[in-house]
């Protein structure tokens, strides 16, 4: 999703429950099961930011990432609504409930736009536009990793090296000095899709 996609889906959001739950896949990149488990406890400020602590969805590691102020506020702010033990999920629904939140938040977009895409996004959609999203900003790739919970390099290359969009791979052919920049207008091919060399045997 473009940043205004995202804007437009969280913009969808019914209540603080649905907007904390949207914004924990949106703008902290965490899966669906480590959404519906996130406490009060688990949101902690640090001296550089809040950050939300993770326990990895498939239940053996244990993760911070860093969270939107404005996000972390309603955190807080569902959290003393409740009144309830720090311990207590803030989201408080199941996996399949949340996966409904953005499916339903994706059909209203379509009602809204016309756009066909709307209908087949789904909470991965979500993470992956995150990491993609930090990638891009210039977030180096182990960081990156260390906030999504990622392990595996050679999986995390293949599903988000390659997705870089051509005005990103542009922008940092430009910051190679010997590489002279290029021309702005040439077509760029992604990183991952470039068709594979021709083998010659020499005469």
């Amino acid at each position: 999703l473009r940043p205004e996609e995202v804007d437009a889906l969280l913009d969808e959001a019914d209540g603080t429950t649905q907007t904390v739950a949207l914004g924990l896949l949106a703008r902290c990149g965490l899966r669906v099961a480590e959404a519906a488990d996130v406490t009060p406890a688990d949101v902690v400020d640090t001296p550089v930011g809040p950050f939300v602590r993770v326990q990895d969805g498939k239940g053996s590691k244990y993760r911070e990432t860093p969270v939107p102020t404005d996000l972390a506020a309603s955190m807080r702010a569902l959290a003393d609504v409740r009144d309830e033990a720090a311990d207590t999920p803030l989201v408080d629904r199941s996996t399949r409930t949340i996966r409904r939140w953005v499916t339903t938040a994706g059909e209203r977009l379509y009602a809204d736009t016309g756009d066909d895409g709307w209908t087949y996004l789904g909470p991965h959609d979500l993470r992956r536009t995150w990491g993609t999203y930090l990638l891009e900003q210039g977030v180096i790739p182990s960081v990156v990793m260390s906030f999504g919970g990622w392990e595996d390099w050679d999986t995390f290359r293949k599903h988000y090296l390659g997705e870089f969009s051509p005005e990103a791979i542009r922008r940092e052919r430009g910051k190679v000095d010997f590489l002279e920049g290029g021309d702005e207008s040439a077509e760029v091919v992604h990183p991952g899709t470039m068709p594979p060399a021709s083998h010659h045997t020499a005469d």
